[in-house]
């Protein structure tokens, strides 16, 4: 008789009797976990797990060129996006672009958003727009080690936490705000109000404390001037000292004045 002619409990008690014949060997990963009181998984494939690694990244990077023929519009930042979360806690090297010359950062990368990047150096915190990045890499001589922020995944304690109390576990943390969620540069700046800051755009550079960031502008305190700058003309933020940050308002005072 065809299958195609069974009806379906004749071909489900078919089904049992070979499924009864088969011979399953069960993975070690699956005996191990078994003995440690954990349970069966069910395999993501067939291919051993390290084989299975190595083509999802292939599919990963695959996937990331085609949607950058696609959009060649969002390609850049899908690239940067990408490499920077590859790099995260990690030396970089990049170049940014100005109308005067271009300029030149190395610092462990941190904050990584939708449309932006944060550097850290021994002294500033920088935001850098991915739309003024011309280029960025791993500094000539360091070693290319994997990402540090996957610890995450081997963290047993946050994994059940992010299994049954997903929003709570990644509110509390804003490491994790990070990586699940992508702000704009926008929102991020938002959440450094009261820092004082340098901010660099074709025209000038800006000294003053944030005092909000909304509605595409960025609002700075500058002494007792008050001044927005659009976001769309940031060529990045850079965090200043107490000291040089006196002295750096006193010299745009005296500009204005001038002016």
């Amino acid at each position: 008789m065809k299958r195609s002619d069974m009806r379906l409990d004749e071909y489900t008690n078919l089904l049992w009797q070979q499924r009864k014949k088969e011979t399953i060997n069960e993975s070690a990963e699956n005996l191990v976990s078994l003995k440690n009181g954990k349970g069966l998984t069910s395999p993501s494939s067939e291919l051993p797990t390290e084989e299975l690694k190595m083509l999802q990244q292939y599919m990963h990077r695959s996937n990331l060129i085609n949607m950058g023929k696609a959009l060649p519009e969002g390609k850049k930042a899908l690239v940067l996006r990408k490499f920077f979360k590859h790099k995260r806690n990690q030396q970089v090297e990049v170049f940014v672009n100005t109308d005067k010359e271009p300029i030149h950062f190395l610092g462990k990368v941190n904050t990584i958003g939708r449309d932006f990047v944060t550097l850290i150096t021994l002294k500033d915190r920088i935001w850098i727009p991915f739309a003024n990045i011309e280029s960025a890499k791993v500094p000539y001589g360091l070693p290319e080690v994997s990402s540090t922020h996957q610890h995450f995944a081997y963290d047993e304690k946050l994994r059940t936490k992010l299994i049954t109390r997903f929003s709570e576990t990644v509110a509390n943390k804003d490491v994790l705000i990070q990586q699940f969620f992508e702000e704009s540069l926008q929102t991020n700046l938002q959440t450094w109000k009261n820092t004082r800051v340098q901010v660099t755009t074709n025209d000038r550079e800006i000294i003053g404390k944030i005092i909000e960031s909304k509605d595409g502008k960025i609002l700075l305190k500058c002494g007792k001037d008050q001044r927005a700058i659009s976001i769309n003309d940031i060529i990045l933020v850079k965090t200043v000292r107490l000291f040089n940050f006196l002295s750096l308002l006193g010299k745009q005072n005296r500009q204005v004045a001038d002016e």
